[in-house]
């Protein structure tokens, strides 16, 4: 049969299907996130990594829970995740041999695992925030998106129901495990000669022992709620102090805020960082130490660029906020801090020093 001949759509109607197929991968594009949680929840990676590191689908399929049935399936969903670049795929004889790429080789052990901070971004309590935003729009401002969609804010949540609190804490840790081996290996020169450190709202103290792993002479302390200081572990040289940040933070030549200010609008976060400052005004040479995103800093990369600003509207579903240096200038000045420096090599995350 000969080949039909190459139908050219004009210009007008093509820039029409362009357009429509722009909306598409926006309609659509949560897919590929139910994909990814998928993968995180089939256990895939581990599925992978248990055969060395390459394995075909017959070989995944020996290791993850899976009806016969859905093995056609399982491969569809595959073909999204090589696609979008969570696993690779060569030819391999009769089957296709999936592998691990960077992206994937941070959803197994060992090695930092970003497991369960994915589950918890994935997770209902997360994603059902987005489904009304609408609504949340059209009203004053007041409950957040996550507190309408889960009848009480994240932080209350996590008090009152175990098995979230469980969740969000497994999560940070993930990252913190993840992020402050960067944090001290990039940025060292921050914590090093520091007499003593507090992590401000540092949950189960995955941040702080990294930092006092890598600086043992340190005296590191976490400060958080007494619900969560209850959980921490004991194993461990870092102290656990159960008090409030919005009260006051205890002394320390340097007080570590990793993520927290995002949390907050201007108000709080003022409040916040006067606090540390009285923390630190005893100390000689004390500075305050934020890990956070500063928006516009940092690579000039497209991936780097949007995923700074869909975080900043991701942080909606809190109440909370992504700064730029402009924003970040404002709250620390205006909460009597002289001067800071803004230190962009954690990829879209910054490590900020304030000074009194």
């Amino acid at each position: 049969m000969a080949p039909a001949n190459v139908q050219h759509t004009s210009t007008n109607q093509q820039t029409m299907l362009d357009a429509q197929l722009q909306l598409w991968h926006h309609t659509i594009g949560y897919v590929k996130s139910m994909a990814l949680k998928a993968a995180v929840d089939l256990r895939i990676a581990d599925a992978i990594h248990q055969h060395g590191g390459s394995a075909t689908l017959p070989q995944i399929v020996t290791k993850v829970t899976l009806h016969p049935s859905k093995i056609p399936c399982l491969r569809r969903l595959m073909r999204v995740l090589t696609l979008t670049g969570v696993f690779s795929v060569h030819a391999g004889g009769d089957e296709p041999v999936y592998g691990l790429t960077p992206a994937s080789r941070l959803m197994v052990s060992p090695g930092p695992n970003l497991t369960p901070f994915l589950t918890l971004l994935l997770s209902t309590f997360f994603v059902s925030s987005f489904l009304d935003l609408n609504e949340w729009f059209q009203h004053e401002t007041g409950p957040s998106p996550f507190e309408l969609a889960n009848g009480r804010d994240i932080w209350a949540l996590s008090g009152h129901d175990a098995s979230f609190g469980k969740l969000f804490d497994d999560g940070m840790v993930a990252d913190s495990g993840f992020i402050m081996e960067v944090v001290v290996k990039e940025c060292g020169d921050v914590f090093r000669g520091v007499g003593s450190l507090v992590d401000v709202a540092g949950g189960l103290g995955g941040a702080t022992q990294t930092i006092a792993k890598a600086f043992p002479d340190m005296e590191c302390s976490v400060l958080d709620l007494s619900h969560v200081v209850a959980n921490a572990p004991t194993d461990t040289t870092v102290k656990y102090i159960a008090g409030d940040m919005f009260e006051s933070i205890p002394s320390a030549n340097v007080v570590f805020l990793k993520w927290i200010l995002h949390d907050w609008g201007d108000a709080e976060c003022v409040k916040i960082l006067k606090n540390c400052k009285k923390a630190i005004a005893s100390q000689e040479e004390g500075k305050v130490v934020i890990l956070d995103m500063v928006v516009g800093a940092g690579s000039s990369d497209e991936k780097h660029v949007e995923m700074q600003i869909v975080f900043d509207l991701f942080m909606m579903f809190i109440n909370g906020t992504e700064r730029d240096e402009t924003e970040w200038k404002k709250i620390i000045f205006e909460a009597g801090f002289s001067r800071y420096k803004i230190i962009p090599v954690l990829g879209v995350r910054s490590i900020i020093e304030v000074y009194p």
